[in-house]
């Protein structure tokens, strides 16, 4: 963090410089003192109906660190952040990691030297380590001291649920929805996870029935055989996410949850992973590679590939996150919107059973917590209680009313041009307004369900496909072992192996070698100590299910 002063009447400071240096030794010392005072704790007089951010609007910056490698926004390009930082002062200098998140964050952890705000998933090792070795903040004493309203705008539910074992509360979460949150905006609720298909291939095929192993196959092999190219480049018949060293979320959690495999049985975790409708739709695919249906590139693409050849059209089908796609998406429906992709029904259990799409939990996506190092500490809560607010949500959604948005019969709503850009190209839209979540750190996706724009075309029939589908698995948030414990190291070490074997599974020659891989896999997994881990996540469950229970 640094502070950010004007260069203007530089010549008349350098005029003052010794009479300063004569008065030096007072001023020093009156300032020294009160920023000891500040250090030591000195509590603020302010109240909880008092946003601390409004007693100093100064020009302040803070660098914030937001693990995710594709992140690449700047801060004071468009208009949203322009205005954030007329109104509070406050600038921020994005950061994000060049490579490997997890490198980048062990090294920084090791040099003990941590960005004044960091934004991360709640479930890397990451967070812990931070907070077992004091590199951040708790924020509820950071509030105490400096901004008791950040305890009127933060939601006690998430608060609570956020608790560690000291008492302390270290990082707030985006897009969280506590039980009561999710009960009272089901029917709103959508998931990110679908199963899309390219709009005019599926349809040229018949828009077959691909809920079933069969069914998937033969819808495969159809759209490779009328559509072997795709602007010159071969058809790619299935697409992923992609392969890290530990697996495939796309293959494990999203196919799962497809097959509305349960998370636990008669009150026990259950361990999904051996489930015999998942193990089948594994062969499945394995069957497919046989078939010459998965390409090569799935098992090398990273996030920047995978997005070049979305944009160009060349995945038949998608087992994906809607939302990662949506700038690829625009560009396909205003070249030809019958190129679009579009949710259908995709890999099922064998009873037919409607999938079960993980929704907001309240333990949310990321976490975003505010460093030791930070050097004004009642700047940086107030900041945070300020986004986390309503006006800060209401800023930081819909802007500058007037400009951005407007009130039509009490309800705030973007202006007509501002809308149209939004519909028709996001990445013009981030680049010059910087709405709609594009500052997603701290969005709290309930808050802004009220100013949401009707979706629209080429995103509203994905969106709308998940409605219904949508569960809470917020019991289950960090059941799995982290760290350096005995249940963390095996954790870690079961997951590297099943980043090794979850190729080697599809790319089988037969089911029988598909048996023996997993066979043996499941005997490592067995002297890598799988039964401490589920002794530890059934434990995270009971306390998890408690939690919830008490705060219903």
């Amino acid at each position: 963090m640094k502070r950010v002063f004007s260069l203007k009447g530089l010549s008349l400071l350098l005029v003052l410089a010794l009479f300063l240096s004569i008065i030096a030794g007072c001023g020093s010392k009156e300032t020294n003192e009160t920023a000891s005072q500040k250090d030591e704790g000195e509590k603020t007089t302010r109240t909880a109906d008092e946003p601390a951010w409004q007693a100093d609007t100064s020009p302040i910056e803070f660098d914030w660190y937001v693990n995710f490698s594709w992140f690449a926004h700047k801060w004071g390009e468009d208009a949203i952040s322009k205005y954030v930082t007329d109104k509070t002062g406050v600038s921020i200098n994005f950061q994000s990691p060049a490579g490997n998140e997890i490198e980048k964050m062990n090294t920084m952890i090791a040099s003990g030297k941590i960005p004044d705000f960091i934004t991360i998933g709640w479930w890397e090792d990451a967070v812990k380590q931070m907070i077992e070795g004091e590199l951040v903040l708790p924020l509820n004493e950071l509030a105490d001291q400096y901004d008791p309203y950040f305890f009127k705008v933060a939601d006690g539910a998430k608060l609570e649920w956020y608790k560690q074992e000291d008492g302390n509360v270290y990082g707030y979460p985006n897009a969280s929805s506590s039980p009561k949150d999710f009960e009272k905006y089901s029917e709103f609720k959508s998931s990110n996870q679908t199963f899309l298909v390219r709009k005019d291939m599926y349809e040229a095929i018949g828009s077959p029935d691909m809920s079933t192993p069969e069914g998937f196959i033969n819808a495969l092999e159809a759209a490779k055989e009328k559509f072997p190219e795709v602007n010159g480049a071969p058809l790619i018949p299935l697409g992923l996410n992609e392969f890290t060293d530990v697996g495939n979320s796309s293959l494990e959690d999203y196919l799962q949850n497809f097959l509305a495999i349960p998370w636990e049985k008669d009150g026990k975790v259950y361990d999904r992973r051996l489930d015999s409708e998942y193990l089948s739709w594994l062969k499945t695919l394995r069957e497919a590679n046989e078939k010459g249906l998965i390409a090569d590139d799935i098992f090398i693409d990273k996030r920047p590939q995978m997005e070049e050849k979305i944009a160009q059209g060349r995945y038949f089908a998608m087992l994906y996150q809607r939302s990662d796609m949506a700038a690829q998406q625009q560009a396909l429906y205003a070249q030809d919107p019958n190129s679009v992709y579009i949710a259908v029904d995709g890999p099922a259990n064998s009873n037919g059973d409607e999938p079960t799409l993980a929704g907001d939990s309240i333990s949310g996506w990321t976490i975003t917590l505010i460093s030791k190092e930070v050097e004004d500490k009642e700047r940086a809560i107030a900041f945070l209680s300020y986004l986390i607010s309503e006006e800060g949500q209401k800023d930081t959604f819909l802007g500058i009313e007037g400009e951005t948005y407007e009130v039509v019969d009490g309800k705030p709503q973007f202006t007509a041009d501002v809308q149209e850009l939004l519909d028709a190209d996001r990445a013009k839209f981030d680049l010059e307004i910087g709405a709609s979540h594009k500052y997603w750190m701290l969005m709290d996706t309930n808050m802004t369900l009220p100013w949401m724009p009707p979706s629209v075309e080429p995103f509203k029939q994905m969106e709308d496909w998940t409605k219904g589908k949508t569960t809470s698995f917020a019991e289950f948030d960090g059941y799995n072992p982290t760290g350096t414990s005995e249940e963390g190291v095996a954790a870690l070490k079961i997951a590297q192996e099943w980043g090794k074997v979850l190729p080697k599974l599809i790319i089988a020659e037969s089911d029988k070698e598909f048996d023996k891989i997993f066979d043996e896999f499941l005997e490592k997994r067995d002297k890598f100590g799988q039964e401490k881990i589920d002794k530890y996540r059934q434990d995270i469950y009971e306390k998890n299910k408690a939690k919830i229970d008490a705060s219903k």
